[in-house]
């Protein structure tokens, strides 16, 4: 293994600046002069590893349990996945602003949630805080990179799932969302990829998709119980649904049940997270599992990568997500 003397040597630096760098995080020096120090160690596989002081800017949307549920599992994965990776923990910080003021404690941010920040705010934090990973939701892809579970191919297998299964009318339900950079759209990435990737696969999108209010249960039914109203006595009732989140399916089943609406032998229904309240609806609910462990390390080795290495690209790192079916939805064997 090689010493501190190697390293300090290779980089061209004093022995006190290399462990200073990697032991104190207040001490001050050039970037340029920190990536050198920090790329010859890994080189050297020098094993006093820099453990960063990293900040979770945690702003997700609130207000609904299901959905709250979601994030706060998140923050325990990343607490998790720091210790298991001999991370120091993050300090997680519920405002922008906070973390713009708190710039100098930290080498860099991970994101937490699907909040719009103004872009003005995005930049002033860029300007004194550079390295950041966004998780779920990037909305400054050119100044941070990100890790996001791949929701448009996941709209494709759930439809390719959904054919193969002889399901042909195939509706949408989902909400208000955002997307890549600093936009508020009405519709999110999942609702246009269910739009798109439909429309290649021949598939009639007129009137089935219903799209619209926050991401909630309540909403959920409201949706629901609508699509069927709209085509229940016309005879037109879809044979299969996609859902954007479980906290929308929850509401949905809830609805279907109410209206007795058979599922799935009437209506499959797919959704996306498998949180934990999918085993337990009524008919259990079939869900497309985002591996929030995955996103943590990810995010975690994205972000130490960035402090490390000079990159003038940002990385938005898509990874694929699993069905976990169960009787809402069975795929052909």
């Amino acid at each position: 293994m090689a010493t501190l003397k190697e390293v300090a040597e290779r980089a061209g630096v004093s022995q006190s600046t290399v462990s200073r760098l990697l032991n104190d995080p207040s001490f001050s020096i050039k970037e340029e002069t920190r990536r050198r120090v920090l790329r010859v160690c890994e080189e050297l596989g020098y094993r006093n590893v820099f453990r960063p002081a990293i900040a979770v800017l945690d702003a997700p949307p609130s207000g609904e349990e299901l959905q709250d549920a979601y994030f706060a599992d998140l923050r325990k994965v990343l607490a998790e996945c720091a210790e298991s990776m001999e991370l120091d923990q993050p300090t997680f910080i519920r405002s922008i602003h906070e973390l713009t003021e708190r710039a100098a404690e930290f080498d860099g941010f991970i994101t937490v949630g699907a909040t719009v920040f103004p872009e003005a705010d995005l930049r002033a934090l860029h300007a004194v805080l550079p390295h950041g990973v966004c998780i779920d939701t990037n909305p400054a892809p050119h100044l941070f990179d990100s890790v996001r579970p791949d929701l448009s191919q996941t709209m494709l297998d759930a439809l390719d799932a959904m054919i193969a299964a002889g399901r042909r009318r195939i509706a949408f339900l989902g909400g208000v969302g955002s997307i890549m950079g600093t936009h508020d759209y009405p519709e999110d990435i999942r609702e246009l990829s269910f739009r798109q990737w439909a429309a290649h696969l021949g598939l009639e999108t007129d009137g089935l998709v219903y799209s619209s209010g926050t991401f909630t249960v309540e909403n959920g039914y409201r949706l629901a119980e609508q699509l069927v109203a709209d085509h229940r006595e016309a005879g037109s009732m879809p044979d299969g649904l996609i859902v954007a989140a479980d906290v929308l399916a929850v509401g949905a089943l809830q609805a279907l049940n109410a209206l007795r609406v058979a599922v799935p032998d009437e209506l499959a229904v797919v959704s996306v997270n498998n949180q934990s309240i999918a085993r337990y609806t009524s008919p259990s609910l079939s869900s497309y599992a985002i591996d929030q462990r995955e996103l943590a390390r990810m995010a975690f080795s994205t972000l130490i990568d960035g402090l490390k290495h000079e990159r003038r690209v940002r990385r938005h790192i898509l990874l694929t997500t699993e069905l976990v079916p169960r009787a809402s939805f069975v795929p052909q064997a």
